[in-house]
């Protein structure tokens, strides 16, 4: 319900080929699209948006795109890319999207592995990419490329695409996308492979209609004004996929942001977003930002003081005088600039694709910036549980999606059932994780279900160690506490069939820096602090202290600090900034085995 207490409007879509071209008719006076263009920030209705899909529609059946085609995208996140998917839709065709940060090589793994006939680029540098490994695919035929500026010889710009279009029939667009079904693939997605190669989930049309429309059933995004989600998540990822779509059907308006990420925080405050989907790692340097120079007792306090009238105010309940007085004075001090980092208007974030600390969601609860834990993977078209505000319990990752059924294994691995389920894996089966056995999907993550049906993941099949005297041990735990030290980027432990757990670890450059002049170490590049004796004393006392919480044989006995960060471009990162725990463990080898010999 709005505010008024009516239904609030969406598309009435059945399929996500229809999407766009019901929420330019529904929502057409409503800002669709907010982009940075210099220091300006410009808008675009869904009207307009809705003659860009329609005329890039009509330009890709020009180009003989069948319906069921396969047309890869690879690109960051930016506006040409929510138009070129929703146009590919109404065209009846399977986006295939693909990380801007993937090498050539793995650009041309997924290209060829889906059979695309055609890719539409972002720029000439990842037209690059995919000229150096063209002549190993036969099946492609057209490079579109968004920016018309420095196109290569033999592309075929967005904008000339959209001039093809106009000459074509808009009846020939429409005819291809009512005859869009449900049980029709609507997209490919590659995962990223934190365990090997990619494979491509096949998605359908209902998979993302029902997962939308039980979103919204939970109130994932309000609906009293016009909502403004700040995007920065990379839209070849399900979770900013997912978004997109949530925020079309409801006529909300997409703040893309401006490509840098450094400049998320800055972003956020003159957008002044109403939700935000992150992945941890921002809430985590929000929090390490805001709370660096606040004493541990004052933080503790705040927090209670917080929780208790957040929590009362969630359940309608009134804030006692005395507790309010407290709440004021934590508020004035700490809490408003907690919200003023994310623009002072959010309602709502939600954080996925990685574990996060309970205690980071707690401190934001208490700030009223609720961030909503969720879970789920690409193959349950993104999300399968959520949090939500007043019905949250941190520490788990909320409860399952109108629909979606979860069983947990006689091994602890979670099994889901649902509308949301995907339809396996193209050109290939797979008899272990991501198996699906009468409707289950198997997830291979390891979890327990309470009494009121709240869903806590413990660890993952393939992540658990063990080690040579037996223990099972979940690393995220240990990992996760290391990671809210202001001073640690990263944290990765390693010890299957060692004697005993070791880390690496990570600075944060941003944070170490300044630490490392107030001691007055001169030489300070990352390089030079990774091997200072005061820096191992500061981080061997953060280690101390989250060790603190475990017992004996759960704890790292040693670690060593990289001379650099971890990183997408040396694949030791997912676009989801997921440590690649084989890639890091093969690459690191002897830096680990040094920690049990030295």
């Amino acid at each position: 319900m709005d505010a008024a207490g009516t239904e609030p409007t969406t598309t009435g879509s059945t399929t996500m080929a229809d999407l766009l071209p019901r929420a330019a008719e529904v929502h057409a006076d409503r800002v669709a699209v907010q982009r940075k263009v210099g220091e300006e920030w410009q808008t675009t209705t869904y009207a307009e948006v809705g003659v860009v899909v329609s005329e890039l529609g009509r330009g890709f059946l020009d180009l003989g795109v069948a319906a069921g085609d396969r047309v890869c995208i690879l690109s960051g996140t930016r506006p040409e890319w929510t138009y070129t998917d929703f146009a590919l839709s109404a065209a009846g065709a399977v986006v295939v999207p693909i990380y801007q940060t993937n090498s050539p090589e793995e650009c041309e793994y997924v290209v060829a592995d889906s059979d695309a006939r055609l890719i539409v680029c972002e720029d000439a540098e990842q037209v690059a990419k995919i000229t150096a490994v063209r002549e190993r695919l036969p099946l492609l035929e057209t490079i579109v490329v968004m920016e018309a500026e420095g196109a290569p010889d033999g592309t075929l710009t967005l904008d000339a695409l959209r001039e093809r279009g106009r000459g074509r029939d808009e009846a020939e667009l429409e005819a291809r996308t009512a005859a869009v079904r449900p049980e029709d693939p609507f997209t490919f997605i590659y995962t990223s492979g934190t365990t090997g190669p990619p494979k491509g989930c096949v998605l359908t049309h209902g998979n993302y209609r029902a997962v939308v429309s039980k979103c919204l059933e939970l109130g994932v995004l309000g609906r009293e004004e016009q909502e403004v989600t700040y995007l920065y998540l990379p839209l070849a990822h399900s979770y900013a996929l997912l978004v997109q779509l949530l925020t079309v059907e409801i006529g909300g308006t997409i703040a893309y942001f401006g490509g840098d990420t450094k400049q998320i925080v800055a972003e956020l405050v003159a957008t002044r977003p109403t939700y935000l989907p992150s992945v941890p790692r921002i809430f985590e340097k929000i929090y390490t930002l805001v709370t660096g120079n606040v004493e541990p007792d004052m933080l503790r306090k705040a927090v209670a003081v917080g929780t208790q009238v957040q929590d009362l105010r969630h359940a309608g309940q009134a804030v006692p005088a005395e507790l309010q007085a407290a709440y004021d004075q934590f508020d004035e001090k700490l809490f408003v600039n907690v919200r003023g980092a994310f623009g002072g208007r959010l309602k709502q974030a939600s954080t996925g694709a990685a574990p996060i600390a309970h205690e980071i969601l707690e401190f934001f609860w208490a700030c009223g910036v609720p961030v909503m834990e969720g879970y789920g993977m690409t193959e349950t078209s993104t999300v399968a549980t959520s949090q939500v505000p007043g019905g949250h319990r941190f520490g788990t990752v909320g409860r399952a999606l109108p629909g979606v059924e979860i069983r947990i294994a006689d091994d602890g691995e979670v099994l889901l059932k649902g509308e949301n389920i995907f339809a396996g894996y193209y050109k290939k089966a797979d008899a272990s994780f991501g198996a699906v056995v009468d409707g289950w999907l198997h997830t291979g993550d390891i979890g327990t279900l309470d009494e009121d049906g709240y869903l806590s993941i413990t660890g993952r099949k393939k992540d658990i160690i063990i080690t040579a005297g037996g223990k099972n041990l979940t690393p995220a735990n240990l990992e996760n506490d290391m990671k809210q030290s202001r001073w640690v980027s990263q944290a990765m432990m390693h010890g299957d069939r060692r004697p005993f757990p070791v880390m690496l670890i990570t600075l944060d450059e941003e944070e170490v820096g300044p630490w490392a002049e107030a001691q007055g170490i001169e030489d300070r590049s990352i390089t030079a602090l990774a091997r200072h004796p005061e820096v191992h004393a500061l981080i061997q006392e953060t280690l101390d202290r989250a060790n603190a919480k475990y017992a004996g044989v759960e704890q790292v006995k040693r670690f060593f600090i990289l001379d650099h960060d971890l990183s997408q471009e040396t694949g030791e990162l997912t676009p989801t900034l997921k440590v690649k725990r084989n890639v890091v463990n093969e690459k690191y080898a002897e830096r680990f085995d040094a920690l049990y010999t030295g």
